[in-house]
């Protein structure tokens, strides 16, 4: 007899199982589950339950490979694993499954497993970089040595369970005296019980672990520990739930995942209903772009039919904009990209001028041509007490920033932030420069993204009154409508969009910031914005509270890394250092159990005499690697001529190099190479970053400005941290710095003492 509504849905721990399996066999899973849907009970299938086990069975996948299945209900079914038949009937003892008590999801661990890849981690190995040798405390003297030291000895067994460790795994915990044996379970183990033990040996307290990890993914209802059906719907099991995304799981590659399978933290934040602007913060890795595009498509599954776009997608420049199309497509297909319109934030800003003033066809220069223009300026006139990025700065951040449309009002003009104080009457000097040089930029028919952002957040600003007036008028007619007193071109005045998703949040300007808010009605999930304020590259800081985007209250944090390994993450944080830094709203930030599950092996860092070196260096290291695809290597490197100059070298040796430019990548194959600033966004198998030295990194004339002005110093040494990074944390499993001459002093926490000053 034919069973109809069917369910089979895919564990993730299985999926992560299955995509080490040969292709045939994938393929065979997915014939396996059309069959298993269609009649479970077929010959064919020999479903059976385990012996000892009242919910386990297993079922034929191929002559060699079964399917393990949690019967959750009559016809809910739920694969947990997918092994050779030949290890499918040992140990029948050792394969447990529950409900966790804390988040309410579904469990599976096989125990035999788990031992037996602990028992392969049994030696000490280090596994991340040690302090440098500055930093460490002074050695004891040496002593015999003794018996190593459980890892979790500190936390007794009621306080493990309390933060969610499967109990079953308790006596393994108990064993681990390493952090490679602790890897080892990790890999095998329940997520949260992952993610509790690494927080706890990275040196978190209990308290922290069950604010930050526990907490947050905790049920917000009783959770019954015998109810599989309900535990199956929770946040905490993640599975797929669709055909489409099953097939997503056994075709897709292991960085495609994202598609299907989120983090139970990530789910919360997609489908929340939040009572006006929101935001995600969180470190490099740990999924606020996912979380931005599968917002996207919640929130156009609710909309109501139509052909328009209401859903804005955003973010700071053309590359990553490009990128969120592709991965938009992806995600939901050209019915889900058909309800949004996706453009990158100075895309949109021109459109909005040059829709309101189809004449205005000025060319539009960028913030180093416009600097140049500055120097150009004080040149002819010569002037020799004013830095001309200090006054193009001035004049983008405060004057445009602020829309100071004259003298006066720059002299009541905030200029907090800005570091060097200016008097009344050198302020009056720089309104006397700010107009020559727009005057300037006007002879030569030219603008700067500035003022098309300025003038864009003005026209939205002045639309938005519009409707609001005519709201208010529809309103003193008791709802009815007036076309006397609708928009002037015929048509009915309407905001642009229903709900905005900004990603890179932390890089756009204040003027976009007003122009989105205006674009947009004051209502329940209008604004949802992602970023990290430590990834910031360009010299925009806002408070977003002040430009009309309140997220006081709605505000959240994700702290688990998906792509870069604790021991880069480890050098990573020590290349930020103890800087502080905003949380968009006029409040600090930190990176507090920022952490990740994934471990490879440690950066490596090496010194060259000169640059020639440095870059015959990089190639030798590519080509040591022959297994890895060349588009699979980013190489990242402070300046465009030394990007250039890279690609001559490779060439020499053979290697393609494809430069990174504002749309990413010039081609499909080869080694990428790029400035520090291409590479935000982007991520690779194996990062280099060449050229890491002092005077590059960060640059010479950062340095000077110290006993200058000392504000704007400690600005854009912060920016050059950043950028360093983000460079550094694209990296999936491997990272590999160079220097030429004296290193960055960035890297001064990684390094011997007597190499900071000189190279090898």
């Amino acid at each position: 007899m034919t069973s109809k509504n069917v369910s089979l849905r895919l564990l993730d721990k299985a999926d992560k199982e299955v995509l080490k399996l040969p292709r045939s066999v994938k393929g065979a899973i997915y014939d396996f589950q059309h069959k298993f849907k269609t009649n479970p009970d077929s010959a064919g299938l020999r479903l059976k339950r385990l012996q000892g086990h009242d919910k386990l069975y297993s079922a034929r996948v191929n002559d060699e490979y079964r399917a393990l299945l949690l019967r959750l209900a009559d016809d809910d079914w739920l694969i947990v694993s997918v092994k050779h038949r030949k290890d499918v009937y040992e140990h029948l003892d050792r394969l447990t499954y529950s409900v966790n008590r804390i988040t309410g999801g579904i469990e599976y661990v096989d125990l035999q497993v788990v031992q037996e890849r602990v028992e392969e981690k049994s030696l000490p190995h280090a596994s991340a970089r040690e302090p440098a040798p500055q930093d460490k405390p002074a050695s004891p003297q040496p002593t015999e040595p003794s018996a190593p030291q459980p890892l979790f000895a500190a936390w007794t067994d009621a306080q493990l369970t309390e933060l969610g460790v499967a109990p079953t795994l308790i006596p393994l915990v108990r064993a681990l005296s390493n952090e490679d044996q602790l890897l080892g379970l990790v890999e095998y183990a329940p997520q949260l019980t992952g993610e509790v033990l690494l927080t706890l040996h990275d040196g978190a307290s209990y308290q922290d672990v069950l604010d930050q990890v526990t907490t947050p993914v905790a049920s917000p209802d009783p959770v019954d520990p015998e109810d599989f059906r309900a535990a199956v719907e929770r946040p905490a099991t993640v599975v797929t739930t669709t055909d489409e995304a099953l097939r997503e799981a056994l075709e897709g590659e292991d960085f495609g995942r994202w598609k299907v399978f989120l983090h139970p933290t990530q789910a919360k934040l997609v489908s929340r209903d939040y009572n006006g602007p929101a935001r995600v913060g969180g470190g490099p890795g740990t999924g606020k772009t996912i979380v931005a595009l599968h917002r996207v498509r919640h929130l156009v599954e609710r909309l109501p039919g139509g052909r328009d776009k209401p859903v804005l997608l955003t973010t700071f420049n053309k590359n990553l904009a490009a990128d969120l199309r592709s991965r938009l497509l992806a995600l939901g297909g050209e019915q889900l990209v058909d309800r949004v319109e996706i453009s990158h934030v100075d895309q949109l800003a021109l459109r909005t001028v040059r829709e309101a003033e189809p004449g205005n066809r000025q060319r539009i220069i960028d913030e180093n041509q416009a600097v140049r223009e500055w120097r150009s300026l004080l040149d002819e006139l010569g002037e020799t007490g004013w830095d001309a990025e200090f006054l193009h700065d001035e004049w983008a951040q405060v004057i445009l920033g602020q829309a100071v449309a004259s003298r006066a009002d720059y002299f009541r003009a905030r200029r907090a932030g800005r570091g060097r104080n200016v008097t009344r009457a050198e302020r009056a000097e720089i309104w006397q420069l700010v107009e020559r040089f727009t005057q300037r930029l006007h002879r030569l028919g030219a603008q700067t993204w500035d003022q098309v952002a300025e003038r864009a957040a003005q026209l939205e600003m002045e639309r938005a009154r519009r409707i609001q007036r005519l709201d208010r008028q529809r309103e003193e007619a008791d709802g009815r409508e007036n076309i006397h007193i609708a928009d002037g071109s015929g048509g009915w005045l309407r905001y642009r969009y229903r709900h905005i998703v900004v990603d890179e949040a932390q890089d756009l300007r204040p003027a976009h910031w007003k122009m989105l808010r205006a674009m947009a009605a004051p209502a329940r999930n209008d604004v949802f914005l992602v970023g990290d304020t430590h990834q910031r590259i360009y010299k925009n800081q806002v408070t977003l509270g002040s430009l009309g985007i309140n997220i006081r209250g709605r505000s959240s944090k994700l702290s688990l890394s998906y792509r870069t390994t604790r021991q880069i993450l480890h050098d990573a944080l020590y290349v930020l250092g103890e800087q502080k830094y905003d949380d968009l709203d006029g409040g600090g930030e930190n990176l507090a159990g920022y952490r990740s599950v994934l471990s490879g092996g440690v950066p490596e860092l090496q010194g060259k005499e000169d640059w020639e070196s440095a870059r015959e260096a990089v190639a030798e290291l590519i080509e040591s690697w022959g297994d890895t695809p060349h588009e699979q290597i980013g190489i990242a490197v402070p300046t465009n001529q030394m990007a250039g100059e890279m690609a001559y070298t490779l060439a020499q040796h053979d290697i393609r190099a494809l430069e990174i430019g504002p749309e990413g990548p010039r081609g499909d194959t080869g080694v990428h190479i790029g400035t520090m600033f291409r590479f935000k966004g982007l991520e690779y198998q194996r990062v280099i970053i060449a050229g890491a030295s002092d005077g590059l990194v960060p640059r010479a004339d950062i340095q000077r400005r110290k006993d200058v002005d000392m504000s704007r110093y400690r600005r854009d040494m912060q920016r050059a941290r950043s950028l360093l990074f983000v460079a550094a944390t694209r990296a999936r499993d491997s990272l590999d710095i160079f220097w030429h001459g004296a290193p960055s002093p960035f890297l001064a926490p990684l390094l011997p003492s007597e190499e900071t000053s000189t190279g090898n």
